[in-house]
């Protein structure tokens, strides 16, 4: 059974169709004036998939932040066909608000098709059921979050969060530049394979840039700290249950220029490589 915070999410990637590419999403709501990066990748997702064939899912999409989304207002996606092939769809989607692009999106589909398989192991990390629930930590933290980070909370509230190597907030204690997490809805998803890979791509984005704090005795609670992610992007490996948890595996392998950069991935309880991540965002101390 969902939550409500998660039948509000998937209510979301429910798109309105105004035109014959065109469709109309709108925002969570809240009080901060941003509206969550995976929530956009979501939607964006939802929309591009309206217009590509049945038989072909999603394996890999890139995509860039360009301008803060407003709440307040419902963002239009446009979706471009760049490419109907033998085996491969390729679609752009631009997201819209006020007339400006705040987010472009480029994502690739492809029929299923038998071939050689092989995958990274997954890594050591705890088992999920003995971890607290990063809800029970975080939320009495929201209020001492800085004004661009307090958007990401409303995604803790639909997912489950249980971080194995979890930084204590707001001092963040000097680690290694790698996290390890367990995650999964904050209920039950419908049996639809779309919207398992829409809500895990939204819940991707959550703690990811903050990977590239940890070894500078940093975090995304730190005074004056000003991140927001750049760009990201997901290959979508295999099929998952996201009913299930799914153990989200990053680390940073550089930050320079005031950028930092991470990477992913994503195994199901089988041990399966299900997904690979990676981002790059800003990552300044205000002086």
């Amino acid at each position: 059974m969902a939550t409500n915070a998660l039948n509000q999410l998937i209510k979301l990637l429910t798109l309105e169709k105004i035109d014959e590419n065109l469709y109309r999403g709108q925002s969570e709501a809240t009080d901060w004036g941003r509206v969550y990066g995976g929530q956009v990748i979501a939607q964006s997702l939802s929309a591009a998939k309206q217009q590509v064939a049945a038989d072909r899912d999603v394996h890999s999409f890139h995509s860039y932040f360009l301008r803060p989304g407003d709440p307040d207002h419902p963002i239009i996606f446009e979706v471009e066909n760049n490419l109907d092939a033998g085996t491969i769809s390729n679609r752009r989607v631009k997201a819209v608000q006020k007339g400006r692009p705040i987010f472009f999106m480029t994502c690739s589909f492809q029929v299923e098709m038998e071939g050689l398989d092989h995958g990274a192991s997954m890594p050591a990390a705890p088992e999920p059921e003995g971890l607290p629930r990063d809800l029970e930590f975080t939320e009495d933290k929201i209020l001492q979050a800085p004004e661009d980070w307090l958007p990401k909370f409303n995604a803790i509230r639909a997912i489950d969060f249980r971080s194995a190597n979890r930084q204590d907030l707001p001092a963040a204690e000097r680690t290694k530049a790698h996290r390890q997490l367990w995650m999964r809805p904050n209920g039950t998803l419908p049996h639809d394979p779309l919207i398992h890979q829409y809500v895990m791509a939204y819940a991707s984005d959550f703690f990811f840039l903050a990977t590239a704090t940890q070894p500078h005795d940093l975090s995304f609670m730190t005074e004056d700290m000003r991140m927001a992610t750049i760009d990201h992007s997901i290959w979508f490996h295999r099929p998952f249950d996201f009913n299930d948890w799914l153990l989200y595996d990053m680390d940073s392998p550089s930050a320079s220029n005031g950028r930092g950069f991470v990477r992913g991935q994503i195994f199901d309880r089988q041990g399966r490589l299900v997904a690979s991540t990676a981002q790059e965002g800003i990552m300044r101390i205000k002086r």
